[in-house]
């Protein structure tokens, strides 16, 4: 080994480079091989330029060169590697590309470190690799170190990545961790990470393991609607809950549109709410954006004023029924020329409801379904 060029005068530490990695990187002309830098695999392994090289090679490598891929990284060098920056993706590429004996070797080097490695920046992605390729004994067996640390997992940046791969992978009966998330439903639909393992679990385990979770979720909805992460899952119900979970979330809508509407997170809940919900429960909800309040508080006027309401009213123009449309426009078209005429910032979203109406007068005969995805952007 000798001691490599400084890029950066100001580091402090030189870095050391064996003669082949050397030539590596300087000889671009020659054709290099796998059996071209046997001997320096994990160095090159940790190398940006000669991982992508051991990655690209290990796509086409016959068995012979895996295997000496393979003996020179396990076991000794495989935990260092897969918590590096660039040895992490040689990897993943022999989980990819390994024999199963291969696979399950280099997967039972990572058992008892599965909870570290989870929690790290790139160990999370080599654990999410192995789940995709190992046996279902040795998901398992992840599964249990995690077990007791499941909710720390959640809640991390890189943990969460795991737990809901394992949720995605791992058969359902093999998945007991799911237990522990009774009880803390809100906490972790109000998480940023946590919301996301809540709609992995509605979206792939079975009733009897859902129904608990979502008999709590709905204890919560009128919050959760209002929440910067909660509202997601709700939406998440709304979209691909079973119908009885979808009706309940639209009643809680129900004599609140014009409150939940102009509030910065549930108004994405009421666009969702419109684009779902059945014919006759659309009819009521967009029947209460129409009737004026008992103190004669028109919702249509407040909706059109506010940066949020404007875009669940837009939504509301695209999908309902003839009838109701024409009763939108009826009342909208007179408040924006009243707008237009007394304000002197006539806002960007008032203009967006004005084209909307042009198109709508101008193609009577369009289904909602024709306009254009209208979408509000927090």
């Amino acid at each position: 080994m000798r001691v490599g060029r400084r890029h950066d005068n100001t580091e402090a530490a030189l870095a050391l480079r064996s003669p082949q990695l050397d030539e590596f990187r300087a000889n671009k002309t020659r054709k290099w091989e796998l059996r071209d830098i046997f001997g320096c695999v994990v160095e090159f392994s940790g190398d940006q330029h000669g991982s992508r090289f051991i990655q690209q090679k290990l796509e086409t490598a016959t068995s012979e060169e895996k295997q000496t891929v393979f003996d020179e990284i396990v076991p000794d060098n495989t935990l260092q590697l897969i918590q590096d920056v660039f040895g992490n993706y040689v990897i993943q590429k022999l989980f990819e590309h390994g024999t199963q004996v291969q696979k399950t070797v280099l997967a039972n080097t990572m058992e008892g470190h599965i909870l570290p490695l989870s929690l790290q920046m790139y160990g999370c992605r080599v654990v999410q690799k192995a789940v995709e390729f190992i046996l279902p004994e040795q998901q398992a067996t992840f599964v249990k170190e995690l077990d007791p640390h499941v909710l720390k997992c959640v809640k991390d940046a890189n943990g969460n990545h795991v737990i809901q791969k394992l949720i995605e992978r791992v058969s359902p009966d093999r998945l007991g961790f799911v237990n522990s998330f009774r009880g803390n439903v809100y906490d972790l639909s109000t998480h940023p990470y946590g919301c996301r393992v809540l709609q992995r679990c509605f979206e792939h385990l079975p009733e009897d393991q859902t129904r608990p979770l979502m008999d709590e979720l709905h204890k919560y909805m009128i919050n959760l609607m209002q929440d910067q992460f909660g509202n997601y899952v709700v939406q998440f119900v709304l979209e691909q809950g079973k119908p009885q979970d979808r009706a309940q979330v639209i009643s809680k809508l129900r004599g609140q549109m014009l409150n939940m509407a102009r509030h910065k997170f549930a108004s994405n809940v009421c666009e969702k709410a419109l684009i779902t919900a059945g014919a006759e429960e659309r009819r009521i909800l967009i029947e209460e954006i129409i009737t004026p309040k008992a103190d004669g508080v028109s919702p249509i006027v407040s909706m059109m004023k506010d940066q949020f309401a404007n875009y669940v009213l837009q939504r509301a123009l695209t999908v309902a029924d003839a009838d109701q449309k024409e009763m939108l426009i009826n009342k909208i078209r007179p408040q924006l020329v009243t707008m237009r005429r007394y304000s002197s910032a006539y806002s960007k979203h008032l203009i967006s409801i004005e084209r909307l109406l042009e198109r709508s007068c101008s193609k009577p005969s369009d289904k909602p379904a024709d306009y254009p995805s209208i979408s509000q952007t927090n």
